[in-house]
């Protein structure tokens, strides 16, 4: 087993991290890409491919929200599952709790799904961050309890073996009636790689056979954007990436060692994932292939390491209050942005008069809107050391 020397503190820059990565996701873009296309000759339009998903192919700030999201639940199961054994508890109970999370997870996000579908039943989807969690959350608890050498090797196997899969596995014909309008013709991918073209490959193939086993009250054929129910499995590998680094973190080690073992490993593995994204696979995070799993890890541990350094070892945190109030809540305005938005943005245009929710940046004030609103809220529970937990 790993153990650290001595018992680890809570570091502030985990929380702040962990709050800056859900500020981005609150803030939808600050609705920048809907004003860029009211505007297209204005600096927004600049901004836009900033704040907005690439359409399959590639990697901006945007699309490191959500690895970003999944490495730190690795980097506190490190904390969680240790404290819980140091505590006394034996790791059946460890395991337990660990299942019954990973279940509370998994269902969130097919709550969370269903909200966003028009159909008038559940709607039985995966692909939502949290059920992604949800479903690699038990495996990734279980090999916190394991030896380095055996959670490198699982981190290995599934990239190796996810790539494999992709490789070996002809691409399918486009379902008919599929969704790609999201998709620009120069995003289409040929020769070798077309094995990871959307709706085409095998996790899409999985999904028309596993989504149809539930009810629905139509056939599945595609999820818009692309997103497959198996992208649990390469993101277990994004959150081994975040256990390692979290036990790294709570070894009795000097900060300046640990520091430069994230930017080695950082540098190491943003330029491993780029060489794979250009010869084996290509970088997508809509299916999260493997080369995706190594470059954005690269990213998000040497963003982490950011933090760390002037956090925690520099020990200058009063700039970082305002990330800290939303990271030790994530959980609490997740669900918020997910659940209430559109209902506090009516309420906002209610209360304050729709003038200020109209014209060509209305998009920008109601995103901004919401934000503020979830802060107060977040730092309201902050102020009274409320944390929601699960």
């Amino acid at each position: 087993m790993n153990k650290p020397l001595e018992s680890a503190p809570r570091l502030a820059s985990l929380d702040a991290y962990r709050g800056f990565i859900m500020f981005l996701m609150a803030s939808a873009g600050f609705g920048i890409p809907a004003v860029a296309e009211k505007l297209p000759d204005s600096i927004w339009a600049s901004i836009a491919p900033h704040v907005d998903h690439v359409p399959w192919v590639g990697c901006v700030l945007w699309d490191l929200i959500q690895p970003a999201f999944m490495f730190m639940v690795g980097v506190a199961a490190a904390y969680s599952t240790a404290k819980r054994i140091e505590k006394g508890d034996s790791l059946a109970k460890v395991l337990w709790h660990a299942f019954v999370r990973a279940l509370a997870l998994v269902l969130l996000g097919v709550l969370l799904a269903s909200n966003s579908s028009r159909d008038k039943q559940t709607n039985w989807l995966f692909t939502n961050v949290l059920s992604q969690i949800g479903l690699g959350y038990f495996v990734l608890v279980l090999l916190s309890r394991s030896t380095r050498s055996v959670q490198w090797g699982v981190l290995i196997g599934i990239l190796c073996g996810y790539w494999l899969l992709f490789a070996v596995w002809p691409p399918s014909p486009m379902p008919e009636n599929a969704d790609v309008s999201w998709m620009r013709n120069e995003d289409w991918l040929t020769g070798f790689f077309a094995r990871w073209n959307p709706h085409t490959n095998p996790a899409a193939a999985f999904d028309r056979w596993f989504l149809n086993e539930f009810p629905r009250s139509e056939q599945y054929i595609a999820t818009r954007g692309g997103y497959q129910t198996l992208n649990f499995v390469p993101s277990l590998a994004t959150m081994l990436m975040g256990l390692l680094t979290g036990e790294v973190l709570r070894q009795a080690r000097k900060p300046a060692q640990k520091l430069r073992t994230f930017v080695i490993a950082g540098l190491a593995s943003l330029l491993l994932g780029w060489l794979a994204g250009i010869t084996i696979c290509p970088l997508v995070k809509r299916i999260w292939t493997p080369s995706w799993v190594l470059y954005s890890g690269g990213w998000v541990l040497l963003m982490l390491a950011v933090f760390y350094y002037v956090i925690d070892v520099k020990g200058w945190r009063t700039w970082s209050i305002p990330w800290t109030v939303i990271g030790m809540n994530s959980i609490f305005v997740y669900l918020g942005f997910q659940l209430s938005s559109g209902w506090i943005r009516e309420t906002l245009a209610r209360h304050l008069g729709q003038d200020w929710f109209t014209g060509d940046y209305q998009s920008m004030t109601q995103r901004t809107g919401v934000l503020i609103v979830l802060w107060l809220l977040a730092w309201w529970l902050y102020s009274q050391r409320v944390f929601l937990r699960l």
